[in-house]
């Protein structure tokens, strides 16, 4: 497994991995043009062989076909992307970016109690400790 935080353009076709389980080149293309991504087939092709060379994805051949598959997690590279942002921009403080975040959005009933059983959840876990 990676420890190397995929550019954004990585996590894209990562994400259009994670909701496939695999993909060939020409599937994440068709989907990341959909998207509003218009880029080259060879762009996608290229940013396929260089995310194998960093341990992102590998891929298995059926006939002509490459069919690629993620090598790291869906969680833990959102954790990881999230833990260097809170603290390359907001110095480690998660308060701080919990007030930026939450008041750019109108948040729904569901998202608020959400909220309140992870701090629940996160409080219990701080007394075993």
């Amino acid at each position: 497994m990676a420890d190397t935080e995929p550019t954004d353009r990585e996590l894209e076709a990562l994400k259009v991995l994670w909701k496939r389980g695999e993909a060939t080149v020409r599937q994440v293309y068709d989907d990341l043009n959909s998207a509003g991504e218009p880029l080259a087939y060879t762009t996608v092709l290229s940013l396929f062989q260089v995310m194998e060379q960093k341990g992102l994805v590998t891929h298995r051949q059926e006939g002509k076909a490459y069919i690629y598959l993620p090598l790291v997690e869906q969680r833990k590279t959102f954790r990881q992307i999230a833990s260097k942002f809170l603290d390359r921009v907001f110095d480690g403080a998660v308060d701080e970016y919990l007030v930026h975040a939450i008041e750019g959005k109108r948040l729904t009933s569901a998202e608020l109690d959400q909220l309140e059983a992870m701090i629940a959840k996160a409080r219990v876990s701080k007394r075993r400790k």
